[in-house]
């Protein structure tokens, strides 16, 4: 195809930076901050379990469900008025989550929530891709952007223990009202639009009902096998539909002119290594936040707060890992083998995990939780930037979306894998050990279920070495006084 040329970069690009990475922030964080707040709403709302495990599904079904259309309206629309539309109406469903009377209400904030979402984060990581064309600022800005949105989830962790214990739960909901303001302003004031010219003049609607049913039936099969069993017919019946919708849908997409998701997207080796390696990863990685927070409150006896700062020495590794080690290792390494090592790193800090024992010291946690901090912040700052580069501009949208949808679908799959693994483990080594402590059951759970995290980093690391062999990037200057990475690059 045609080369395409790079528009003039946005004078006031890092300033719009920060203004994304904190809308992505909100996103991350919500997820963080209702997990610790549920019980309080449960008491205030008054509904049963089932209904609070209802208020993490909603969020996530729409989210997950929505990500690739959610993707594909950014590029139709414009991101910048996809990420001010997303904005604002995370904001209105935040407003009406806080004011929520009943259950029915809340559902309904939460699956708001959901899918403004999916509209706003795969729009703010295509509007990075598209502003920072330049292959040094570009890894330090997915550097930044990592480090700030991943501490959502350690933030929300802090946030969500503090309110819920110290005001009230629907602070949890009304947290995201002046950060969406904040983003909002920044959006109109310093993020700029990129043109791009955009092949897609409409939806291709069927292919958005097979993505977005697919998608439902799987992260829903998953988030049913964690609650009623791998052999429950309504579990079995979704991930069955889920295997028949989502193949369907590809076919439907390599058949028609006008694409919902141009298969281009997924066949090329270095981004389908991408997707698939931060798929596997965030399956580990979802899986070790959930035991460690069972492990700190159940087994430890923290209190939500103190569980939220024993998490810190994860979150400000992680982001060190993103803004320095990735960042400046990114022009020396190729990235497979950068995010090669960094899942190597990681899957070392979760092995330490797995050797937790009941009365092990908070300096054993801490060490494994900065060796994984510092393993998956490296690894995930060039596996982000590879899997939004070397698409056209009119496809930056749908291939964010699909990180999104790999770490959503990674999500599902790891929490209900891992759960059913360690809750078997659980059960087994209680069968075997009649009078033992039921804490100690607990952790040999949480230790067989880290080493099976341990396996899926490895297999990540495994498929970048394997499959990603993309060159480092080429920050060298040329005759013309700019740097190479500036040149016009031909488009998939």
């Amino acid at each position: 195809m045609a080369a395409t040329t790079t528009p003039h970069p946005n004078p006031r690009r890092w300033a719009a930076l920060l203004f994304i990475s904190i809308a992505q922030l909100m996103v991350f964080l919500d997820s963080a901050i209702m997990n610790i707040a549920l019980p309080s709403a449960q008491d205030a709302l008054h509904f049963s379990d089932g209904g609070r495990q209802w208020v993490i599904t909603a969020y996530g079904l729409a989210f997950g469900g929505l990500l690739i259309l959610g993707g594909r309206l950014g590029d139709l629309l414009g991101r910048k008025r996809a990420f001010t539309i997303g904005l604002i109406g995370f904001a209105l469903a935040s407003a009406l989550g806080g004011a929520a009377g009943n259950l029915g209400v809340l559902l309904v904030a939460r699956a708001g929530q959901g899918v403004f979402g999916a509209l706003l984060a795969p729009v703010a990581l295509a509007l990075i891709s598209l502003t920072f064309t330049d292959a040094k600022e570009r890894a330090k800005a997915f550097g930044i952007y990592g480090a700030i949105a991943t501490a959502g989830g350690v933030l929300g962790l802090l946030l969500g223990g503090v309110l819920t214990e110290y005001l009230d739960w629907r602070w949890s909901m009304l947290v995201n009202i002046p950060i969406a303001v904040i983003g909002i302003i920044g959006a109109l004031t310093v993020v700029h639009e990129i043109p791009t010219e955009n092949k897609h003049t409409r939806i291709d609607i069927p292919g958005a009902i097979l993505a977005t049913l697919g998608l439902i039936a799987l992260v829903f099969g998953f988030s049913e096998a964690e609650s009623r069993g791998w052999d429950s017919g309504l579990t079995i019946t979704l991930l069955v539909a889920a295997v028949v919708l989502l193949p369907a849908f590809l076919t439907v997409e390599g058949k028609i002119k006008s694409p919902l998701l141009p298969l281009h997207v997924l066949t090329e080796r270095n981004r389908a290594g991408a997707y698939l390696s931060v798929g596997l990863a965030v399956m580990s990685m979802f899986g070790m936040f959930l035991f460690l927070s069972y492990y700190l409150q159940l087994v430890k006896g923290y209190s939500p707060v103190l569980t939220g700062f024993a998490f810190v020495p994860l979150g400000a590794a992680q982001a060190l890992g993103s803004m320095v080690i990735g960042t400046r290792l990114s022009g020396r390494v190729r990235p497979g083998l950068l995010m090669g090592g960094g899942y190597l790193v990681t899957a070392i800090g979760v092995l330490l995990l797995a050797l937790l024992q009941a009365d092990s010291s908070y300096g054993l946690l801490a060490v494994a939780e900065i060796i994984t901090g510092l393993g998956i912040g490296t690894a995930f700052m060039p596996a982000m930037s590879l899997g939004t580069h070397g698409v056209a501009p009119e496809d930056a949208g749908i291939a964010s979306a699909m990180v999104g949808t790999a770490q959503q679908v990674g999500g599902s799959v790891g929490t209900a894998l891992l759960n059913t693994i360690a809750a078997g483990s659980t059960t087994a080594y209680l069968a075997t050990h009649r009078h033992s402590n039921p804490d100690l059951a607990l952790v040999h759970g949480f230790s067989t279920a880290y080493w099976w995290a341990t396996g899926f980093l490895l297999l990540s690391a495994l498929f970048s070495l394997i499959a990603v062999n993309a060159p480092r990037p080429d920050h060298s200057v040329s005759s013309d006084g700019t740097t190479a990475a500036k040149k016009p690059v031909p488009v998939h």
